[in-house]
């Protein structure tokens, strides 16, 4: 059995990290000077709370902003919640970092994309030739990370 570093599966809690430690300063000091976030998330993951009709309005992913109002943020090991304002209704959130599929900061031309796997590509990763072991361990789940291309949310 050939063993190799999982260089994917690295760059994709690093770029987690990354994201908590933002999230922790925001918590604790705010959002500084013209800083915001664009957050897609997968509003089907088991862990994602928001209120049903979000949900029903959203079945598959959601992009959050916050920005100017924002209430409640609290930052845990494996996600975060927020009070944010549909409408001039505020409603709680709580999505789990492994749910978020992009992370953007237009004010400084900052984002991050998590891709989850396609079968496409699991066909392409069993005929490599190479004879190593490409699966994930079990309980885990593979997912590609890649910078994300701004030009989308350019002003």
């Amino acid at each position: 059995m050939t063993r190799s570093i999982d260089y994917g599966n690295l760059m994709h809690r690093a770029m987690r990290g990354l994201i908590v430690e933002v999230l922790r300063q925001v918590e604790r000091e705010g959002l500084p000077g013209e800083h915001h976030f664009f957050i897609t998330f997968d509003t089907r993951h088991p862990d994602a709370a928001l209120a049903d009709w979000l949900r029903q309005r959203y079945p598959e992913e959601m992009t959050v902003v916050m920005q100017h109002w924002f209430d409640n943020l609290q930052v845990d090991d494996d996600g975060f919640s927020v009070t944010l304002n549909f409408g001039d209704q505020p409603e709680p959130l709580y999505i789990p970092f492994d749910a978020i599929r992009t992370f953007v900061d237009p004010s400084v031309e900052f984002g991050l994309r998590f891709e989850a796997p396609s079968d496409d590509d699991d066909d392409e990763d069993d005929d490599d030739g190479d004879g190593g072991d490409d699966d994930p361990a079990p309980g885990s789940e593979r997912h590609d990370a890649e910078v994300v291309r701004l030009d989308r949310w350019r002003k």
